[in-house]
């Protein structure tokens, strides 16, 4: 294997490398952190390079390997998490101006498990400022800049796991760990034509992650493959003291043959290429999955729920900042006030959209309950170019039909999965909803599908 094809295998490949000794994960670390160096900033990606420890554990994997303890299939793979995640030796920026220095002492309870699980920590992975909990409407939303996707650096990489998304795509970390709140994982995966997949509610523990909102947020893996997908999540996932709301739950399979419906209008609105090749993808998926037909989203405010939940829980979240003023310092300029409309939701219009997600979670139980998986385009567009505003780039394809905000509101898991490239090599991607806790049923479909389409072993050509 050259250096570019380490940079770019899947941790079962790094793995068997690494148990044939053919490289050590010294030599892997050794690489990643060169192109962390070499093209981390150029895309936006990465905030720290933590050089002392990554070696340090990559060091500590080797002679641990070579005296036969092996901890599990991340023993020894390095990585990157999104600078929400506190780290010992490095600062946890929350991708914003007024926080650049902030230093915890413990590391995230994510972090502790793949420490425990032999797993190498490179670096600190950019993000939009806050996680987006301001409402940026560009994607100059960091005091790192915008992220680019490795496919064309004029686009953006998509937020907030801006620089998770570019940096597994660019082959910087063999995979990433981002969080969702209302898209992060699935719109970054998406823009850079890699694997997101956002866990059940509660599935991962939060302790040592920036709170944007406490009743939404999730943390999950960005790598290359499904199967990466959920190696990653078996080792993040579980109880945990620290976060009441952590809890373990089973990993459930489908059976032999999955299956799956339409979201009805799933196209409506979308641009060409996103449409062409989500029905390639569905003819893939009827290879070995039952495609049962098209299924209608029940009618609910989703977005306005979103909203108006991200808004208040993210002003109590931060109130501090707003109240000091130092909202004023953020990047993006809607950042700067943003934070104010949220401060002043009203406590009835929160407590009505709190209310509302019960009557959201048994209608779509109801409603796909019948099926291992819905599936539809993750996004309706191509990725955003940077520079224009969100709603100057495609203003055309606003509205439509998506699973993005009725899944983070009920909870419910979802994988996006890349599914071909569009105008100026842009990915597209597909994403599945599944019901609570059936992460691995989705991994199983993502695995049918990765075994027969090649999408997700592209590499883009970086500069």
């Amino acid at each position: 294997m050259t250096p570019e094809d380490y940079a770019f295998a899947d941790i079962a490949t790094l793995g068997r490398e690494l148990a044939r000794k053919r490289v050590s994960s010294l030599e892997l670390t050794n690489l990643y952190l060169a192109r962390l160096e070499r093209y981390g900033q150029h895309y936006g990606a990465v905030v720290t390079i933590m050089y002392e420890r990554a070696r340090a554990e990559a060091k500590r994997a080797d002679r641990e390997r070579a005296a036969g303890r092996v901890r599990g299939p991340l023993h020894g793979i390095p990585y990157g998490v999104k600078d929400l995640l506190a780290a010992r030796g490095a600062p946890t920026t929350w991708g914003a101006e007024p926080f650049r220095t902030q230093r915890f002492d413990e590391d995230a309870t994510v972090v502790r498990k793949l420490h425990d699980a032999g797993a190498v920590l490179l670096a600190k992975l950019a993000m939009v400022e806050l996680a987006g909990g301001f409402g940026y409407d560009e994607a100059d939303a960091s005091f790192t800049g915008p992220g680019r996707t490795p496919w064309n650096r004029d686009y953006w990489s998509g937020g907030s796991s801006s620089g998770s998304g570019a940096a597994v795509a660019a082959g910087l970390v063999a995979f990433a760990i981002g969080s969702e709140t209302s898209g992060s994982i699935l719109f970054p995966a998406t823009s850079c034509g890699i694997t997101g997949l956002r866990p059940t509610y509660g599935r991962v523990s939060r302790h040592g992650a920036m709170a944007l909102c406490w009743s939404l947020d999730k943390l999950g893996p960005m790598t290359r493959s499904a199967a990466d997908a959920e190696i990653v999540l078996r080792t993040i996932a579980g109880a945990d003291p620290k976060d009441p709301s952590a809890v373990d739950g089973p990993f459930r399979v489908a059976g032999k043959r999955p299956r799956i419906a339409v979201l009805a209008k799933a196209t409506d609105k979308t641009m060409p290429a996103v449409k062409a090749n989500f029905l390639a993808a569905l003819e893939v998926l009827r290879e070995f999955c039952d495609v049962a037909g098209e299924v209608e989203l029940p009618k609910h405010p989703y977005g306005a729920a979103v909203g108006t939940i991200v808004r208040a829980e993210g002003a109590a979240a931060f109130r501090e900042l707003l109240e000091s003023g130092k909202a004023r310092t953020l990047r993006a300029t809607a950042d700067r006030t943003g934070g104010y409309v949220g401060y002043a939701t009203l406590a009835v219009d929160y407590i009505d959209a709190q209310r509302q997600r019960r009557f959201m979670m048994d209608d779509l139980e109801k409603t796909f309950g019948p099926y291992d998986a819905v599936v539809s385009p993750t996004l309706r567009t191509l990725a955003y170019p940077v520079g224009p505003t969100f709603d100057k780039a495609y203003p055309k394809y606003n509205g439509g039909v998506s699973l993005i905000a009725p899944g983070n509101l009920t909870g419910v898991p979802a994988i996006g999965i890349p599914s071909g490239f569009g105008e100026h090599h842009l990915p597209t991607g597909i994403s599945l909803l599944g019901r609570p806790f059936c992460e691995a049923k989705l991994t199983q479909i993502g695995r049918g599908f990765q075994a027969r389409t090649a999408h997700h072993r592209e590499r883009p050509k970086l500069v």
